[in-house]
């Protein structure tokens, strides 16, 4: 959340939390299992959040977080529920240092109708290790020109 936040503060837009009908396991590791079998049978959770209003975006920022070197099952159920096609879409993703795996190329496979835009990664949450949150105090000065230094390179932001 923490960079979707930076992001808001520099270019705008409305923040949007993607949430399940039924929210994973509290226990870090019973998650774990139920994300690596969704992914092997590619399931796609319900989704709790509803965008009445999708079709008033001409540009998306997706943020999501590295799992099983994938993007999170619930963007994949998001991806698949709107078109969000003719649209800009702007990918951005945080992981525990082992890079973006899989999650950038889902995007251009989910949003094929779209302008995708290049993505931004860095280092956030370690959450085995039970860091749920890393980017604050000296590390969100540094993310925080990071997302500039990006949001410049991909001419949203002057």
């Amino acid at each position: 959340m923490a960079i979707a936040e930076i992001i808001q503060r520099n270019v705008g837009g409305t923040l949007i939390a993607i949430e399940l009908e039924k929210p994973y396991p509290e226990n870090y590791q019973q998650t774990v299992q139920q994300v690596v079998k969704e992914n092997e049978t590619g399931y796609l959770p319900p989704l709790k959040t509803k965008i009445d209003s999708m079709q008033n975006y001409d540009v998306v920022f997706l943020g999501f977080p590295t799992w099983d070197m994938q993007m999170p099952p619930p963007m994949k159920s998001f991806l698949h529920q709107y078109n969000l096609s003719g649209k800009t879409i702007i990918p951005f993703n945080t992981n525990a240092g082992y890079g973006v795996g899989s999650g950038f190329q889902t995007v251009k496979e989910l949003c094929a109708g779209s302008k995708i835009l290049e993505g931004f990664e860095t280092k956030g949450g370690l959450e085995r290790d039970g860091v749920y949150f890393v980017i604050k105090d000296e590390r969100a000065k540094e993310a925080e020109a990071e997302v500039k230094k990006w949001l410049q390179k991909i001419k949203v932001m002057e």
